[in-house]
């Protein structure tokens, strides 16, 4: 017996905004739910269009797993390349323009939607799809790094950091302005505006410790 064929619920849509509509659900299910426990019907149901539908898009459940953490680089790539445009090229005070930079791009790709969504999907499936997830490394943190690392380098190239290894300054970076926040983070909470900007601040006074210009006495 064939199954039953539920009509869309949703007003009449173009392909791009049920392609849109497919994704945001297939995102909040299968981060909710995991791979395992998601399945076409509820996304249907969730996304308010037919299964068939869902499977025209996408195939099946993998190759819409796949489209969803590839969608989902897509946008978190934008808003890191958005908010990498507000690096303090020329900055007043180091410490303070570093220190905003850095809660801007934890509020901005470390505790956004996108940036959740991806932490939930990479520790739950990366085991399940390797290459899936060393493409989204590529596509992703790779490219943020670079960018990164060669506006540190300008910086030491003004005088303002002394940085042998400017890839290895973006990661120290990264990795320190979050630190603070990664218990909350990683229970699925949201940490406040005050405790974003605390780690963002801890986080750059020990960066300035190790890639800071040491006034002479």
């Amino acid at each position: 017996m064939k199954p039953s064929i539920v009509p869309d619920t949703l007003p009449p849509r173009g392909h791009a905004a049920k392609r849109s509509f497919i994704l945001e659900a297939a995102a909040e299910v299968f981060c909710r739910e995991g791979f395992a426990g998601a399945n076409i019907d509820l996304i249907a149901a969730e996304a308010g269009v037919s299964r068939q539908t869902v499977y025209n898009h996408h195939g099946d459940k993998d190759g819409l797993f796949r489209a969803v953490v590839r969608d989902m680089t897509e946008r978190s790539n934008a808003v890191v390349f958005a908010t990498l445009g507000t690096f303090p090229d020329h900055p007043g005070d180091l410490e303070t323009d570093l220190t905003d930079f850095a809660m801007r791009m934890n509020l901005n790709c470390i505790c956004n939607r996108e940036g959740k969504f991806l932490r939930r999907l990479i520790q739950a499936e990366s085991e399940r799809c390797p290459s899936l997830f060393a493409d989204w490394r590529e596509e992703g943190p790779r490219r943020t790094m670079a960018a990164l690392a060669a506006r540190f380098a300008r910086l030491a190239h003004a005088g303002l950091l002394v940085i042998d290894d400017p890839d290895l300054a973006a990661r120290q970076f990264l990795a320190l302005a979050n630190a603070d926040l990664q218990l909350t983070l990683l229970i699925g909470e949201t940490p406040s505006q005050e405790e974003v900007r605390s780690a963002s601040a801890n986080g750059v006074r020990t960066f300035l410790r190790a890639f800071g210009v040491r006034q002479l006495a």
